[in-house]
């Protein structure tokens, strides 16, 4: 009995290991197939960049970088939804593993903020960010994934939250 105990902990990090490598690369294979799926992306996303300046964000004293005309750049939207997309449905297939494999419940915890994140990045991405966005949308955009992000935070406690009661 002491043979086992000793040598679950020594199983858990080497099962954790393996699921973060496989996301990581699963993560680069997704980055493979929409750069080589959408022509044209690699100038696409340089133009996108390049074409960054300091703008007034409306109603507000604050200046922030965006992209001098972001309705010009529909196809790396596209794709930037496309990554979205995928990386949601990696997560949800990580979640499904780490509860097959019964992951600590930090890790499980981190997989379902890390989900509420990328679905609703997604519903960002779809919702703003496309041929008719303007500076406005733009900054909503960038609130929207702000927002997530706290969601997902939120999430991720009561998950954490809910294995102790």
């Amino acid at each position: 009995m002491g043979g086992n105990q000793s040598a679950r902990p020594h199983v858990q990090p080497v099962r954790e290991g393996l699921i973060s490598a496989i996301s990581v690369g699963a993560v680069f294979i997704l980055f493979g197939v929409i750069y080589i799926g959408t022509p044209g992306l690699g100038g696409k996303i340089i133009d996108f960049f390049t074409g960054f300046s300091s703008v007034s964000v409306p109603n507000t004293g604050i200046t922030l970088p965006a992209p001098s005309s972001p309705a010009a750049h529909a196809v790396f939207y596209g794709a930037v939804f496309q990554f979205c997309i995928g990386v949601a449905i990696l997560t949800v297939l990580v979640l499904a593993l780490r509860l097959l494999l019964r992951s600590p419940i930090g890790k499980t915890a981190e997989t379902v903020g890390n989900l509420v994140f990328w679905l609703g990045a997604t519903y960002l991405v779809t919702t703003y960010l496309n041929s008719t966005t303007d500076i406005n949308t733009w900054f909503v955009f960038w609130a929207g994934i702000l927002m997530i992000t706290g969601l997902s935070l939120i999430v991720r406690g009561f998950v954490l939250l809910a294995r102790r009661i």
